[in-house]
Parts: structure tokens; sequence; C-alpha cells
């Protein structure tokens, strides 16, 4: 089996298992902090992939300097762009994900989404 190939992606290949992680985390755990945690460590493998996939080697960022005007001096600005969004738009649903936690827990006095899901049930919500 040949591995050069992986060896020389290797960026991508930490950004799947990165991604594997966070997802098994999503759909494994029962606790919601946990979950929230897996789904951070998702965003972060998206953006790492991103990030890879926009750098090229030997070329800079795309600022002229000196007069260079050459595309072929300069990196893409799209995928940069895309991450830095992508970690505002993060922030705030991770925000948002714990100020829901934190409602679900004063209410329910637990973070297992197994238990409040059976005392939705009972309440008959």
């Amino acid at each position: 089996m040949d591995f050069s190939n992986l060896l020389n992606n290797y960026g991508e290949a930490v950004s799947m298992i990165l991604f594997g992680i966070g997802f098994s985390n999503l759909l494994l755990q029962k606790n919601l902090i946990k979950k929230i945690i897996g789904f951070n460590i998702m965003d972060t493998a998206v953006y790492l992939f991103l990030a890879l996939k926009g750098y090229v080697a030997g070329r800079k960022a795309p600022i002229v300097v000196d007069g260079v005007q050459s595309v072929e001096a300069y990196i893409n600005p799209i995928p940069s762009g895309l991450v830095l969004t992508g970690i505002v738009v993060s922030v705030s649903v991770t925000a948002l994900m714990l100020s829901l936690t934190i409602r679900l827990y004063r209410r329910y006095h637990t973070l297992d989404l197994d238990e409040i899901s059976t005392r939705l049930k009972r309440e008959g919500l």
C-alpha cells in the first residue's frame, strides 16, 4: 500500500479525522455540553480544511506590495474570507447553544438529553 499521497496531504487527513471525532462525539454523547464541544470540533475541522485548500506554497497574501500585481504571486482570498466568516458565525451559534443549555439546566437540573426528553414526555409537551 502506497502512503505517499497520504503523507503529501496530511493536513486534509487530520481535518477528516477531527471531523470524525467531532461527529462521533455529537452522536454518541448524551451531555449537552459535550455535544456542543463536538460541534465545535467539527467546525474547526471544516475551517482547517478550507484553509488548507486555499493555501498555495510559495505564494503570499493578496496584498499588493512592491508593485507585484501578477495573479500567480498571491493566494486566493476567498477561502480565507470564508474561514473568518465561519468563525464569527460559529462563535455566535456556540453562544446561543450555551445560553439555551443554561436555560434547560435551570428548568430540568440536568444536562442529560435523554433525561430532559423523558421529563418533556411526562409533562405532555
